[in-house]
This record gives C-alpha cells, sequence and structure tokens, in this order.
C-alpha cells in the first residue's frame, strides 16, 4: 500500500475484495508499533456484522475506495478481536497465517505457552 497517505483518509472509505465485491466500511486503522506505518485496517462488514480486520500491504487505496486483495468470504472469516483495542503480536500473527502472508517477527518475540487444558 501507498506508504505516504494518512492513516485517518482511509477512515470511512469503502472496502471491496479482489473480485469487486464491498466488504464493508473501513472503521479503524492500526499501525505497526515500530514503525507507525498503517499495517490492518478494521471494516464494519454490514449493518449488524462485526469489523473484520484486513491487512493494508497489499490492499491498495484505488480512488475513494480501498482494494483488498482476498475474497470476501476469506476477509469474513479472519479472526474477530474486537475493535478499538491495541492488537497483540499474537494477535497479528494470527491474521497474517489466516490470510497466507509471510511475516517477520522481532528476534525477542515468543508465542505463549500452550495452555494446558
Amino acid at each position: 500500500m501507498q506508504t505516504d497517505i494518512d492513516p485517518r483518509s482511509l477512515i470511512g472509505r469503502k472496502a471491496f475484495d479482489r473480485n469487486g465485491a464491498k466488504i464493508g466500511t473501513v472503521d479503524e486503522v492500526y499501525l505497526d508499533d515500530a514503525t507507525g506505518v498503517p499495517e490492518w485496517a478494521a471494516v464494519r462488514t454490514g449493518l449488524f456484522g462485526r469489523d473484520a480486520f484486513v491487512p493494508l500491504e497489499p490492499s491498495e487505496v484505488d480512488g475513494e475506495v480501498l482494494r483488498v486483495p482476498f475474497d470476501r468470504s476469506l476477509i469474513k472469516e479472519a479472526p474477530d478481536f474486537g475493535v478499538g483495542r491495541h492488537l497483540s503480536p499474537e494477535q497479528e500473527l494470527k491474521l497474517y497465517h489466516h490470510y497466507g502472508l509471510d511475516v517477520s517477527l522481532p528476534g525477542d518475540f515468543h508465542l505463549p505457552p500452550p495452555e494446558n487444558h
């Protein structure tokens, strides 16, 4: 995605999937903790829907819309972490895996041990 765009200007834009189907409206933008670069957008998927997180890289701003290069069904199945809160590294990792994106983690990053049930 263009890195020179103001993340606040993304809020309120309509978002479309790779086939041109409307996903919803950008509700919030999440910045990378280390770089401050816009990394994720929360897209409100319907009147009574939820916010689905979409990666801003490799998405593109095209005029007044955000084009997300994934199928609408994959986007709607993205993990739901709620909006208005900080995304933890673990949550971001789950999102990267959901979208099949490569992620490079800081050397000091460690996943928490699995819970015993």
